[in-house]
């Protein structure tokens, strides 16, 4: 949904050496809680590798746990984002009532003044409008739902 590759997001967030020094503050805090992870897959470039692995030694930190910081740091972004996501639900749902509400409004316009008023004209050219904007909510919603696999 977000249009960003995890290869790519990963890439930027440690290519940043404040961020990555960061993840290290992390790391001394993170190193203790064992309890709390949790194995995912994730395709990094050779650049974020070497970059992991000359940071992890520099700091004489484990690799595993820096990589592991930074996934954490990218689960809480996709959180935030599968958050937004259900908003993005909600709102889709009362636009697609609006333009059902709309209709019966046409509708009876063209009861009361008539089909070629241009009052009605104008309600049919809102409602067009409207019925292509939740199309293109639809599509985002649509692109979304694969972040609630998550």
């Amino acid at each position: 949904h977000l249009g960003i590759k995890q290869k790519s997001l990963f890439d930027q967030l440690n290519g940043d050496p404040a961020v990555l020094e960061q993840v290290i503050r992390d790391s001394r805090e993170f190193a203790g809680d064992q309890g709390t992870r949790c194995q995912k897959t994730f395709v990094i470039s050779r650049d974020s590798l070497a970059t992991l692995n000359a940071t992890a030694k520099r700091e004489n930190i484990s690799r595993d746990l820096v990589l592991e910081i930074s996934i954490n740091r990218l689960l809480s972004v996709i959180a935030r984002e599968i958050k937004q996501h259900k908003k993005r639900e909600k709102i889709a749902a009362e636009m697609k009532e609006h333009l059902s509400q709309g209709k019966k409004l046409k509708i009876r316009a063209g009861r009361l003044l008539g089909t070629d008023d241009p009052f009605c004209e104008m309600l049919d050219k809102q409602l067009q409008l409207a019925r292509h904007h939740i199309d293109e909510m639809e599509t985002i919603v649509a692109q979304g739902a694969a972040m609630e696999e998550w």
